[in-house]
């Protein structure tokens, strides 16, 4: 039986009147919001609520936007992560990344694009229960979830896609660019760095066990699915 619920969206934005609009839009478009003013609050509204996408402001007293991305994912949140960010440097960039979350949204805040991105993540689950197989490696395309000698492997929604698509591709040489406009988009092109971290993330959680690299680094190029 499915659910009639709506998608639910935390919002972790200490802005009263920016919280305020991001709710009136998100629940204009037909999604549950609340509301957490501070890192601590949003993050046992996170265990509380079990949201289907959580907004992070970069900018959170107490505790920065970044720190709070990193605490949900040790507390095995698994559910998309999106940063408001003020600055759009490729350390910034890759900061928000390498905190956990999925994508980030610049300031000024713009309501259009910003719900673009949020129905980008809530898309409803079409997929089927199939699978990708590399020897010992699998992906679930419904659950998102990898597999490893038996092992489970939860993976961000980012690092899900981008093993998807190199395991979608199993022994073919991938460039940067290639990778970077299949996964993050025109947004991206041109910062290869962003892969690099995704990539070693994506290796620590599939050689977690001490498992041979299948992961390949081919320099100067990109990456290939491929065993040593």
């Amino acid at each position: 039986m499915t659910s009639d619920r709506s998608p639910s969206v935390l919002l972790v934005e200490p802005d009263e009147m920016l919280a305020q609009h991001l709710t009136l839009d998100l629940q204009g478009s037909g999604y549950d919001t609340v509301v957490a003013y501070d890192a601590v609050r949003g993050l046992h509204l996170s265990q509380e609520t079990q949201p289907s996408l959580i907004v992070v402001d970069r900018m959170l007293t107490g505790d920065s936007g970044l720190g709070l991305c990193t605490n949900l994912r040790r507390q095995g949140v698994r559910v998309p992560v999106l940063l408001l960010m003020a600055r759009d440097t490729v350390d910034d960039r890759v900061a928000c990344l390498a905190s956990g979350a999925d994508d980030y949204f610049l300031k000024p805040y713009r309501t259009e694009k910003f719900l673009q991105l949020v129905k980008l993540y809530l898309q409803p689950d079409t997929s089927t229960t199939e699978q990708l197989r590399f020897g010992e490696l699998a992906l679930d395309l419904s659950t998102r979830q990898a597999f490893r000698n038996g092992r489970v492997i939860d993976l961000t929604m980012k690092e899900f896609e981008l093993l998807k698509f190199l395991m979608e591709h199993p022994r073919e040489v991938l460039t940067r660019e290639q990778i970077l406009e299949n996964v993050w988009g025109y947004d991206f092109m041109g910062e290869s760095n962003v892969i690099e971290v995704y990539i070693r993330y994506l290796r620590l959680k599939i050689e977690d066990e001490g498992e041979k690299r299948l992961i390949q680094t081919v320099r100067g190029v990109g990456y290939v699915l491929r065993e040593a």
